[in-house]
């Protein structure tokens, strides 16, 4: 986590970009050059989406530390889009970003130590040699599964210097019935994985005072994030929920302390801020940068 804790000091930006891409938010000429290429197919779809990604990074790279591509943005094109998502990693990786991938991946034994090897190491070939499938250097989690789960994964960022995000409290409306459920102990579901995730992370804290364990806590629910930071000091929280889904910077600044402590993540916002002030759509990128200027600065003036 210290990598990502020493992105955000130097750009003085806790902001990450949600590459969460859609058709409909990607302009009409970069489509058609897509589907001129390859017809109306899903690998000219992949096609359309890397292009959009890869222009958005070159935008904001130089402002933000990092990207959080979506799988299911990418899954939906089968090969070609999982090819699109490699490359928009490795894009982002060349332009200096530290890259979070949103999978919620959650299973026990050789299956987590697979998604192990697959997102946070290298995977394995034939005599002895390996080769790195994605790339990223985080991954979100769910810990439903409780440490069975959880161990190959800190294993693995030991090993490999990664980190990870475990699904705490998260943004929907519906996540209150299952995580605000209380136990026989008198606290709540959110409660008690938050616990956790300091036990897991307490043999791994950083110099800036934060484990390889963070957690997802989303904007929506202010009130929880400001009892979660008194409550997990050595915790890092990536914070959905910020822009279209209606959480605001006065929200998000209760997860911090001195100005460290979480990143806070925006997609609809940022990516389709050329439609949302009617630009051209040749200006989708630099609208993307001042969209992700206007959120640090909105986010800073609160902290």
């Amino acid at each position: 986590m210290d990598r990502l804790i020493e992105k955000i000091v130097k750009m003085s930006n806790p902001s990450v970009v949600g590459l969460d891409p859609k058709l409909e938010y990607i302009p009409d000429y970069i489509k058609k050059m897509s589907m001129d290429l390859f017809g109306n197919t899903p690998k000219a779809a992949a096609h359309a989406i890397f292009r959009f990604n890869m222009q958005i990074i070159d935008a904001v790279c130089d402002v933000v530390p990092a990207v959080k591509p979506q799988m299911a943005c990418y899954e939906l094109y089968g090969s070609w889009g999982i090819r699109a998502l490699e490359k928009t990693i490795s894009h982002a990786k060349q332009k200096g970003m530290y890259v979070i991938v949103d999978g919620k991946r959650n299973d026990i034994g050789p299956t987590m130590e697979a998604y192990c090897q697959a997102y946070l190491g290298d995977s394995e070939l034939f005599l002895n040699e390996k080769y790195s499938a994605f790339g990223s250097d985080s991954l979100t989690v769910n810990a439903y599964l409780g440490s069975d789960c959880i161990n190959p994964l800190l294993k693995k960022c030991g090993e490999c210097d990664k980190s990870i995000f475990i699904l705490l409290k998260t943004s929907n409306l519906s996540s209150k019935e299952i995580q605000d459920e209380k136990l026989i102990s008198g606290e709540t579901i959110c409660e008690r994985v938050g616990k956790m995730c300091e036990e897991w992370g307490k043999n791994c804290i950083g110099k800036y005072g934060y484990s390889r364990v963070g957690a997802v806590v989303g904007a929506t629910y202010p009130k929880e994030l400001k009892n979660f930071r008194q409550q997990f000091p050595h915790t890092f929280f990536l914070i959905p929920g910020y822009g279209a889904q209606g959480g605001k910077a006065e929200d998000v600044a209760f997860a911090f302390k001195d100005g460290l402590g979480a990143i806070v993540n925006s997609s609809r916002s940022i990516l389709c801020a050329w439609k949302k002030n009617d630009c051209l759509p040749e200006k989708f990128a630099v609208e993307a940068r001042m969209e992700a200027l206007r959120m640090k600065d909105d986010i800073i003036s609160k902290l």
